[in-house]
């Protein structure tokens, strides 16, 4: 089944039950992360679920062709049906799930997750043309559907934001999805999201244009990794540059916050049994995939008890700015230098 457009969506939502195998591709990585992980999770309610669900390469698949009619037809000892997804899907598999969909398993749902695969790619050809399996195109989105996006997701989570706001946003942060979210997540920090100070205004351009754009995205990106990535000397000067830029301090305190909160809460996973990927892949929103090896890292250097006391001071620091009369500037430059100083 080849999945138009217009119909990928409510597809992606709730998936026709007579596809067996569904194929996501495209130049959107973060767009097929988020569309595989929407679709695994009405088969299982845990994507890592030790019991329900598999994660495959084509590498181990190559090695070992039989791995996938035996994760496909194992019952689990706690019942349901079995997700099995596919990482760097190719055309090699072509043979591999062709023979599969001649007797495919009615209990287990293959996702495999492929980059850019021309019209003559012969595991494209196969997913489109079969009518057990399906193909579902992940492009980067276009400004009408980032408006949309942005929109729902703001709405969602009790935002509104004006309309020349969102116009500038969807200009502006275009590119692969698991970023947008990012970004987004950046601009609910910001607002103060489920906190007891929480801005009930609408967002407006001026918020926007302070978190998101060039600035507010790829520089905050840089200052928050290199502050838990122990390089201190780059994140002062990335501090120095947004404060130049005209980046609000409480932009900088609350990204710093956020990255934080999200490497501890991993952390204290971690601390029950999971694994750091397993432990990575339970965040939302996901952490964007160029960034995950420097994450992965940060998470094993930093102690949990390095965690709540960064955290507490950021907490800190934040009521202390918010004075009258207080050197904001200073006070966020030494804590900066001083976190990234920290031996975690």
């Amino acid at each position: 089944m080849k999945i138009s457009y217009r119909d990928t969506e409510p597809f992606v939502k709730a998936p026709n039950p007579a596809a067996r195998v569904i194929l996501v591709y495209g130049p959107d990585a973060g767009l097929i992360k988020e569309r595989a992980r929407i679709m695994g999770k009405t088969v299982v309610a845990d994507l890592n679920d030790p019991f329900n669900a598999v994660t495959l390469t084509s590498d181990i698949l190559s090695s070992d062709p039989a791995r996938l009619s035996d994760e496909a037809g194992a019952i689990s000892m706690m019942g349901g049906d079995r997700l099995i997804r596919i990482e760097n899907a190719g055309d090699k598999l072509t043979p591999l799930l062709k023979t599969y969909l001649e007797n495919p398993s009615s209990s287990a749902l293959i996702i495999a997750e492929a980059a850019e695969l021309t019209p003559r790619s012969s595991l494209r050809k196969l997913c489109e043309s079969a009518k057990n399996a399906a193909a579902i195109a992940c492009y980067i989105d276009d400004e009408k559907d980032l408006l949309r996006l942005i929109r729902e997701n703001l709405n969602a989570d009790g935002l509104q934001i004006e309309h020349d706001a969102t116009l500038w946003l969807a200009a502006n942060i275009s590119g692969d999805r698991l970023k947008v979210r990012s970004e987004l997540e950046k601009l609910m920090t910001y607002k103060g999201l489920n906190t007891p100070d929480m801005d009930k205004n609408p967002i407006s351009l001026a918020d926007v244009q302070a978190c998101c754009g060039e600035a507010g995205a790829l520089d905050i990106d840089d200052l928050v990794y290199n502050v838990a990535g122990n390089q201190a000397g780059l994140a002062l000067k990335k501090f120095n540059q947004l404060i130049e830029e005209g980046v609000s301090f409480i932009v900088v305190l609350r990204a710093l916050q956020s990255h934080f909160r999200r490497l501890h809460l991993s952390k204290v996973k971690m601390q029950t049994g999971q694994s750091v990927e397993q432990a990575m892949k339970a965040l939302s929103p996901p952490i964007f995939f160029k960034q995950e090896a420097a994450f992965k890292a940060q998470l094993n250097r930093w102690s949990l008890e390095g965690l709540n006391k960064t955290l507490q001071k950021l907490m800190q620091l934040e009521a202390q700015c918010k004075q009258t009369g207080v050197p904001v500037e200073t006070l966020c430059a030494q804590a900066v230098l001083g976190i990234s100083k920290s031996r975690g």
